[in-house]
């Protein structure tokens, strides 16, 4: 399912196959929670925008519009419109996000819905179900992410029941893709390592859980309170111990300099809202650095975004006309904002996957690494 066609130190060039199609690696996933991007991003528009894999949660799936309703309707990947491969997230993540509104026992997590206070419950079973009924390409084992720093006692006992839970996770999808009715009978299953910020709890896990033979290996529960300096060392800390025939998932992460740092550790997948959720606040990722469209010195600026960018936003609209549709509140601003930074987090991982085909990732990283954090040169 997994090769690796090229490395250049611990960094990594890949090629996993999929019931759904071909996922070049290292590969950003666009995240639509609900089935769609935020910004008014269709399944059609996502192919212009060079995205390879969709990811949508279960938790909001499950709570709206049902996941049954998805499954009675041909599955997720009909429902919205879009063939290519899809993640989801186990919800899991929700057991962090909502902690006031939900309470973990040995056999699930009991939430409080955010939308109606309606009472749920879900564990390692349900969430495979659901993900089942989805008919995701890849699904997600059912974990705790605790948050950064937590205490060391409650952490071990974190990680040891997500392993448990991770065993019930592997029993319940070969029981449900073998149901008639099961939409995507080749369903794939990533377990996800947890830790906190405890290196020794991290690497423990990830050797656990190395051995449970999953389709793909997420490090998850960062990027959640600690530093970016934290991350990255508990990255290189568990990297060593991930198998090296399985793709590697850092969920949740993040900005360019972000994913830079964790594809030259070795990292294969990625998602964040972060792209989305910042250009509809009129913060743009390019090439020189990150732009703020809103700063008044856009006013008169007939240019695009980004000369260099091929996206349908650069193509088409000035940064002047981009700066009056947000400060009008026009949806067409947010719209234009989000396709211009889900085509630079695609193309980033382009450049990324041809450099190191080329053997110049070392170069494209020293090169990047920092500037693509930096501010536009303009609003120096």
């Amino acid at each position: 399912m997994f090769e690796i066609l090229h490395r250049e130190g611990r960094a990594r060039r890949g090629v996993l196959t999929t019931v759904h199609g071909v996922i070049q690696t290292p590969v950003f996933m666009d995240v639509g929670t609900c089935g769609v991007v935020k910004g008014g991003i269709s399944g059609p528009d996502l192919k212009k925008l060079n995205c390879q894999v969709e990811l949508s949660n279960t938790y909001h799936l499950h709570i709206r519009p049902g996941d049954r309703l998805i499954h009675d309707l041909g599955g997720l990947r009909k429902f919205m419109n879009w063939d290519g491969p899809i993640l989801t997230d186990s919800g899991g993540f929700q057991v962090f996000s909502l902690a006031k509104l939900r309470k973990i026992t040995e056999e699930g997590v009991r939430f409080q819905s955010h939308i109606d206070g309606a009472r749920i419950f879900m564990g390692p079973e349900e969430s495979m179900q659901i993900q089942s009924n989805l008919a995701s390409t890849i699904a997600m084992a059912f974990d705790e992410c605790v948050a950064n720093p937590s205490p060391y006692p409650y952490v071990k006992q974190s990680v040891e029941r997500t392993t448990r839970w991770l065993e019930r996770c592997i029993r319940e999808m070969k029981r449900l893709n073998e149901l008639p009715d099961t939409i995507n009978k080749e369903q794939m299953l990533f377990g996800i390592n947890q830790g906190g910020t405890y290196p020794d709890l991290r690497i423990d896990h990830m050797k656990r859980i190395s051995e449970m033979g999953c389709d793909g290996y997420a490090i998850g529960g960062l990027a959640v309170g600690e530093e970016a300096q934290e991350m990255y060392e508990i990255i290189d800390a568990v990297e060593p111990y991930m198998p090296q025939d399985r793709p590697r998932y850092l969920m949740g992460v993040g900005t360019p300099c972000n994913i830079l740092e964790a594809v030259h550790l070795g990292v294969d997948f990625f998602d964040c809202v972060m792209p989305s959720r910042n250009a509809r606040h009129g913060n743009l990722f390019t090439w020189h650095g990150r732009m703020n469209l809103i700063n008044e010195r856009y006013m008169r600026d007939d240019r695009p975004v980004d000369e260099n960018c091929g996206c349908p936003t650069c193509r088409q609209f000035s940064r002047a006309y981009l700066r009056h549709l947000f400060k009008a509140k026009e949806a067409l601003g947010m719209r234009a904002a989000v396709e211009h930074n889900l085509y630079f987090y695609n193309e980033l991982m382009q450049r990324i996957r041809d450099s190191l085909e080329q053997g110049q990732f070392e170069a494209f990283y020293q090169r990047y690494h920092i500037a693509l954090g930096e501010k536009y040169p303009d609003e120096l």
